[in-house]
């Protein structure tokens, strides 16, 4: 018998279960192509996690190696180390995942049908270039755009990144994409008051009074009130998109008329 037919086969291992891998200083530097001096410039700087002891020696993880290799690609786009050092400190206090995303138990699936997007520094800094900045991106984080999961940002929605991406493109800073954003939420939040104040008066009175008071409740009326708000989605959709429209028509108007007597008004 071989010698090592009792010895697992470490191929054959599910992923999961690996061991993560460690690295001494010389080897994640290698990893990441720097140099030793770099990478203690780097921890020095505090740009990186400190390492884990054991004794008198450092390893480092996986973790570390992909904060370098970040640290690297921001770098090849034009951030300064100082403007670094605060964007990863805004990222290591960024909202978690599960906050952003609110995970927590309903009785009704998520109103919303937004795509979350997942990104990884570099690429967050190749949507808005040298827009990223600390404070854009704590403002980010504040507002609940983003959120930071493991060593990527998670952003809320699909078509908010790239609304807000076109608009930096245009040439509006991202600074006052970020606060239009924040007024925005606020009419957003206002608006969905007047409606879930309207179904909760008129329609679903009696069985949201008694889920809390933690009565019994049958399922078909857990049903109907699922059944009720479902139905109802489209239609504050509808109204919303309506009034919108219409406000951007008028808006635009005055503006356009607005602008057109001030030309006047200087050719004269």
């Amino acid at each position: 018998m071989a010698a090592n037919e009792n010895t697992p086969d470490e191929r054959t291992e599910p992923a999961d279960h690996r061991p993560a891998r460690e690295f001494r200083m010389a080897d994640l530097a290698e990893e990441a192509g720097i140099t030793v001096r770099t990478l203690r410039f780097y921890r020095e700087r505090k740009l990186i996690p400190p390492p884990r002891r054991e004794g008198r020696i450092a390893w480092y993880n996986e973790h570390h190696l992909a904060r370098l290799r970040t640290i690297g690609a921001l770098l090849e786009r034009g951030h300064t180390l100082g403007g670094i050092a605060e964007l990863l400190s805004a990222f290591d206090t960024g909202r978690d995942v599960g906050e952003l995303l609110g995970l927590e138990n309903t009785l009704v699936p998520p109103w919303s049908e937004e795509t979350p997007v997942r990104l990884t520094p570099e690429e967050l800094a190749d949507h808005f270039s040298q827009d990223i900045t600390a404070e854009n991106l704590s403002t980010s984080l504040d507002i609940g755009y983003l959120a930071v999961d493991g060593d990527e940002f998670v952003h809320i929605s699909r078509r908010l990144l790239d609304a807000s991406t076109e608009l930096v493109n245009q040439g509006i800073p991202l600074a006052a994409v970020l606060e239009a954003g924040r007024q925005v939420r606020a009419h957003a939040d206002a608006l969905a008051d007047v409606f879930t104040t309207l179904i909760r008066t008129h329609l679903l009175s009696d069985v949201l009074a008694r889920v809390c008071a933690r009565e019994d409740v049958g399922p078909h009326e857990v049903d109907h009130l699922t059944e009720t708000i479902e139905k109802l989605r489209p239609l504050s959709k509808g109204v919303v998109e309506a009034e919108l429209s219409m406000a951007m028509d008028r808006r635009v108007r005055a503006e356009v008329a607005k602008w057109l007597t001030e030309e006047g008004r200087e050719g004269t």
